[in-house]
């Protein structure tokens, strides 16, 4: 899919959790379903940072550009050197090492550590970095027209404000994790959420999507995993942009309302 899908359903997904942590009877706090929502959009564009072409290479200028040029030798290195016999020869790592749960999970719990163990200065540039993405991602039109520079200094301003926000007794910085020094360690969940997202939904275009790896299935070590060829579609086709979008923008209300407790 292409990245205003890949961020949409990410912020719905983050909001259906919301519902559903309603439903259990543990809401989460207004602000932890809000940042969360917008970490997840954010998230939601990561696994492709092994495709120049991507919205996140263009997201933090040369940085983002250079470091998706390291991750896609770096997955093309991984997959040649654990592909099966029956995996199809490829030039490149696009979907393959950071389209896996492995990486979403990894990269999730880093960013916990980082959290907890970086304090301040490190939650404020993680929700720096997944706003500019949610922003590149829900507004992109917006973002195509704009400076790089506003772009950042939007994705910085509402790192800062929000964090303020979480900052305040009640309002979930200690959200799921209570105990003394745990603040912040929940900021891992929408990551690993976001980048599982994108993978389910890369699964349904045409190529598929290798999930499960290292896990073998078959003769395969990088199995495409997806539905029915019949049931596939093109990244940016007609189904993506007015059936899976329309969806996730309907879902994610819905998922927001009950969060919370409006239906």
């Amino acid at each position: 899919m292409m990245g205003p899908a890949h961020s949409l359903s990410g912020a719905a997904a983050w909001l259906g959790v919301g519902a559903a942590t309603a439903a259990a009877g543990h809401p989460m706090p207004w602000p932890v379903l809000v940042v969360g929502a917008l970490i997840c959009a954010g998230a939601a564009l990561a696994p492709d940072l092994d495709h120049k072409a991507a919205t996140i290479s263009r997201a933090f200028g040369p940085v983002s550009r250079g470091l998706c040029e390291i991750v896609d030798k770096l997955s093309y290195a991984v997959y040649k050197a654990t592909k099966k016999p029956a995996d199809k020869r490829r030039t490149g790592g696009h979907r393959t090492l950071t389209h896996t749960w492995l990486w979403a999970v990894l990269i999730g719990a880093g960013s916990s550590a980082l959290a907890v163990m970086g304090g301040r200065w490190a939650v404020l540039a993680i929700l720096f970095i997944h706003m500019v993405l949610a922003v590149e991602g829900l507004l992109w039109r917006a973002a195509r027209v704009s400076s790089d520079v506003l772009v950042w200094l939007l994705g910085a301003t509402s790192a800062w404000i929000l964090a303020g926000v979480l900052d305040k007794p009640a309002n979930g910085a200690d959200w799921l994790f209570t105990a003394p020094g745990q603040e912040y360690l929940w900021l891992g969940l929408p990551i690993v959420l976001g980048a599982l997202v994108h993978d389910i939904g890369d699964a349904l275009t045409v190529s598929g999507c290798p999930i499960l790896w290292p896990i073998p299935v078959g003769r395969k070590r990088w199995y495409p995993v997806g539905p029915p060829k019949g049931l596939r579609f093109r990244a940016g086709s007609w189904v993506e942009l007015k059936v899976l979008m329309p969806a996730f923008m309907l879902l994610g209300g819905v998922g927001g309302a009950a969060a919370l407790n409006f239906i």
